[in-house]
């Protein structure tokens, strides 16, 4: 006799908006409800909720209605590991559609945070207000994709930028060398180290199809970004600063 086995419970993204604390009541977010309603929740079922920002708990539903989904918050669940430091990626925005995917996979690879770019060279502009509903579009792509996977925590999607003015206001590099500046250059640079665990966070800077201007390198250099090689291959601008994240997750969880 075969047996159907029992499906994981849905997780659901809550942001602030529900305190994840053991036996709070309250309603979902509605952006939640609605995903617990399309997929027919019904009473008495379990749910896994997460803050983004590193908190999921159990929960079961107590009641549901037309508009609301009523939840009592239970246990905290155990966490999936993240990377030892926060990686935030700083890219100028790829041509033809594939910021979406780039940033699926980012968030599932570990991810802590995004900085879509604008440069010299970009071939997909955006300001404005397309540029404020392209940013709550990926931060949407971001929430389904840790959903997925089974994060607790949910990048940053940072509005839209130009590239020289975001490195005219980064703040000087820490002289405790609390984080680190990388530049996927397309050009010579040093091999990423094995094991970069002497800093707090990375941040990596990588540009668009053509790569960045020669000025444009110049200045993340002053900025502090150490030239990175990926390998001899010319990398897509959207597998890049995924290459670095997938090898990082490997070095580093080691």
């Amino acid at each position: 006799m075969t047996t159907t086995p029992h499906p994981s419970p849905l997780r659901l993204f809550v942001g602030t908006d529900l305190p994840l604390k053991s036996g709070h009541s309250g309603p979902l977010p509605d952006a939640a409800a609605k995903h617990a309603q399309v997929r027919r929740v019904q009473p008495g079922e379990l749910l896994q909720l997460f803050n983004g920002r590193g908190v999921e708990c159990a929960a079961r539903v107590v009641a549901m209605g037309r508009h609301q989904v009523e939840v009592e918050v239970g246990a905290p669940v155990a966490l999936l590991p993240e990377l030892p430091l926060a990686v935030s990626l700083a890219l100028v925005v790829p041509a033809n559609e594939r910021m979406d995917s780039l940033v699926e996979k980012a968030t599932e690879l570990g991810a802590r945070g995004i900085q879509p770019l604008m440069s010299s060279r970009s071939v997909l502009r955006l300001q404005g207000e397309r540029a404020s509903r392209r940013q709550a579009h990926w931060q949407g792509v971001a929430v389904a994709a840790a959903e997925q996977s089974g994060r607790a925590w949910v990048p940053d999607i940072a509005p839209v930028a130009a590239l020289q003015d975001w490195l005219a206001g980064l703040p000087s590099t820490p002289a405790d060398g609390a984080q680190a500046r990388w530049l996927l250059s397309l050009g010579d640079g040093a091999r990423p180290p094995v094991r970069p665990l002497g800093c707090q966070s990375l941040l990596t800077l990588s540009g668009p199809e053509g790569g960045l201007s020669a000025d444009e390198e110049s200045a993340a250099t002053r900025a502090g970004f150490l030239h990175i090689s990926l390998g001899p291959r010319v990398l897509r601008a959207d597998t890049a600063p995924l290459a670095l994240l997938a090898w990082l997750g490997i070095a580093m969880l080691e």
